[in-house]
C-alpha cells in the first residue's frame, strides 16, 4: 500500500505525522500554512475552512468548502487540498482576495481566510451565472438586497463562516462583486479534470487506527472484526467529540467514499439516497424531485457542514434533535442496513429504540436510505430555533398530508425535539385521517399534537414552549395550504 500523502497547495506532503485523529486544520497549522484558524472547533464558525477537489454534479470536478477543524487528516490521503495561501499572494492576490481588500471586507483578519475560502468555492461554482440570482431590491432585480447578488453569488455559501469585528455588509459587497473566473484560472480548469480517486488508507500510530477501506465488502469484513469501531463520514459529529470531549477511538472505519454508499436512483417506485453523499450532493442531485427535502436542506445546519455532512451519519447518531429523521419520517422512509452475509429493510419509525439507540447492529452499515413514491402533496418542515439559519431545533415538526375532495386521506407527521428519540405523531396522524381538511379538525387534532411526546426543560426550551409549538405547527400549516387546497 502506498504511503499516505496529501496534496497542499499543489504540493504533495506525507501524511506519516498524523494520527488518527489529527484535524486537517492541526495538520495544516504544523505545516506553517496558519491562515486557517481554529475558532470553536465545532464547525460553527467557518475560521477554519478550506478547499478540497470532490466529484462534480455537473463538472468533473468542483472545489467544495468544508471545515477543516472537523475532517482527520488521514481523511484527505490521496485528495487535493487548497487554502487561502494557495489561493493568491501579496503581490498577486486571488480576485476574492482582492475584492475583500479593497471594499473593506476585513478588520481583525481572525476569519477572514474563512471568508476566502467559502467565497472561492462559490466563485468556482459550475453553475453560477447572473441568471440564477432571485434578489428584487428597490434598484432592479439582482441588486444584491435578496440573497444572491447580482453575479449569481448565493450569499448562503457564506452561512457557516463568522465575523465579529468587520460587519457583514462589507463582506457581502466583495462577495456581489467577484466576476468569473478567467480562461487561465488554474483552479477554473481544474474542475474540467477528474477528481482525485479514493484511496484505501491505514493508518496507526500510538494504539489508534484510522482505516479507509477499499469497497463495503472489506468494510464490513473490518467491522465484524472490529466492533467496537467508530464508523465516520463527515465526522461533523465526530469531529466535535474529539475537538471538545477529547474523545479518543482505537479504530476508526472511515465510509465517506465507498462508491456502494454513494448512489443516487430514482425508480418508479422508490427513491434511493446512499447513506455516504453529502447533503449537498443529495440538494443538487435531486434538484427539488423532493420538496420536503428541499425545504430541510437550507435549514440544517450550514452550506459547509452540508458539504460534509450525510444522511447515513446523521440517521447513525440517533440524535432527538436531528433535523433530517422529522423529514424521513414523514416521508415514510425505510433504512437499507447491510453486514457481511445479508441487507434487510427496516421501517424509520421502527429504527430508534431509545435515547441515541437504534435496531442497527455492531456490524452493520446504514447503506441507504429509501423513500417510497409517490410523494404526499402536501408537505411542509417547521423548524422551531433561535436563529433563523445554522442552529439547533428546539422542536422540528415535518407534515406529509393527502388531501382528496377536502378531505385528509392520509396524514405522516414526524417529531422532533420532544421525545427521547425523534417519533411520529400517530395519534395525531389518527385524528387527522378521514376528517375533513377544515379549522375545525385541526383545532382538534392541534390539541392531540400538543399530547405527542415527553418534552423536557433545556436550554433551548422549556417543555411548555415546545408542546406549544407542534399544536402551532399544525395550524401554521392549516394556514399556509388554505388557498391551495379545498376545504
Amino acid at each position: 500500500m502506498v504511503a499516505a500523502h496529501i496534496t497542499i497547495n499543489g504540493v504533495g506532503a506525507s501524511l506519516s505525522v498524523a494520527t488518527a485523529h489529527t484535524s486537517l486544520l492541526d495538520f495544516l497549522r504544523d505545516r506553517g500554512l496558519t491562515g486557517a484558524k481554529e475558532g470553536c472547533a465545532e464547525g460553527e464558525c467557518g475560521a477554519c475552512s478550506v478547499l478540497v477537489a470532490r466529484p462534480g454534479v455537473t463538472v468533473l470536478t468542483e472545489w467544495v468548502a468544508v471545515n477543516a477543524c472537523l475532517i482527520p487528516a488521514a481523511a484527505l490521503d490521496g485528495q487535493e487540498v487548497v487554502t487561502a495561501e494557495g489561493l493568491g499572494s501579496v503581490s498577486a492576490p486571488h480576485p476574492v482576495q482582492r475584492e475583500m481588500a479593497v471594499r473593506g471586507g476585513s478588520q481583525c483578519g481572525y476569519c477572514t481566510p474563512g471568508f476566502v475560502c467559502s467565497m472561492a468555492a462559490e466563485y468556482y461554482r459550475p453553475d453560477r451565472t447572473p441568471e440564477s440570482c432571485d434578489g428584487h431590491g428597490e434598484h432592479g432585480p439582482c441588486d444584491g438586497h435578496g440573497e444572491h447578488g447580482p453575479n449569481g453569488f448565493d450569499l448562503h455559501a457564506l452561512s457557516g463562516n463568522l465575523c465579529r469585528c468587520t460587519g457583514y455588509r462589507p463582506i457581502r459587497d466583495a462577495a456581489y462583486a467577484v466576476g468569473t473566473p478567467a480562461v487561465d484560472d488554474p483552479l477554473a480548469h481544474r474542475r474540467t479534470e477528474p477528481s482525485p480517486e479514493p484511496v484505501p488508507t491505514v493508518l496507526h500510530e500510538h494504539g489508534n487506527t484510522f482505516v479507509r477501506p477499499a469497497n463495503l465488502t472489506e468494510a464490513l469484513r473490518l467491522l465484524r472484526e472490529h466492533p467496537e469501531a467508530v464508523v465516520v463520514a463527515g465526522c461533523t459529529d465526530w469531529g466535535v467529540e474529539v475537538n471538545i470531549r477529547a474523545r479518543r477511538a482505537e479504530y476508526v472505519l472511515a465510509v465517506d467514499r465507498l462508491p456502494e454508499l454513494r448512489g443516487l436512483r430514482i425508480e418508479s417506485d422508490h427513491i434511493d439516497i446512499g447513506a455516504a453523499l453529502t447533503l449537498t450532493e443529495i440538494e443538487r442531485r435531486l434538484a427539488g424531485r423532493v420538496p420536503l427535502l428541499a425545504e430541510l436542506f437550507p435549514q440544517f445546519a450550514s452550506r459547509l457542514i452540508r458539504n460534509s455532512a450525510t444522511l447515513g451519519g446523521n440517521l447513525g447518531t440517533a440524535s432527538p434533535i436531528g433535523d433530517a429523521p422529522p423529514v424521513l419520517l414523514a416521508l415514510d422512509a425505510t433504512l437499507v442496513l447491510v453486514d457481511s452475509d445479508a441487507e434487510r429493510e427496516v421501517a424509520l419509525a421502527d429504527y430508534f429504540t431509545g435515547y441515541r439507540q437504534t435496531l442497527r447492529r455492531p456490524d452493520e452499515l446504514i447503506r441507504g436510505i429509501r423513500i417510497p413514491l409517490p410523494l404526499s402533496p402536501l408537505t411542509a418542515f417547521h423548524k422551531i430555533a433561535k436563529r433563523r439559519f445554522d442552529d439547533i431545533s428546539s422542536v422540528a415538526v415535518a407534515f406529509a398530508l393527502d388531501i382528496d375532495d377536502g378531505v385528509v386521506r392520509t396524514a405522516r407527521i414526524g417529531l422532533g425535539g420532544v421525545a427521547a428519540t425523534p417519533l411520529r405523531a400517530l395519534k395525531t396522524e389518527a385524528a387527522l385521517t378521514d376528517q375533513p381538511w377544515t379549522e375545525e379538525t385541526v383545532a382538534a387534532a392541534a390539541r392531540v399534537l400538543c399530547t405527542e411526546g415527553t418534552p423536557q426543560d433545556d436550554h433551548r426550551a422549556s417543555a411548555n414552549y415546545r408542546t406549544s409549538m407542534l399544536g402551532q405547527s399544525l395550524r401554521k400549516l392549516f394556514a399556509e395550504s388554505t388557498e391551495a387546497v379545498p376545504s
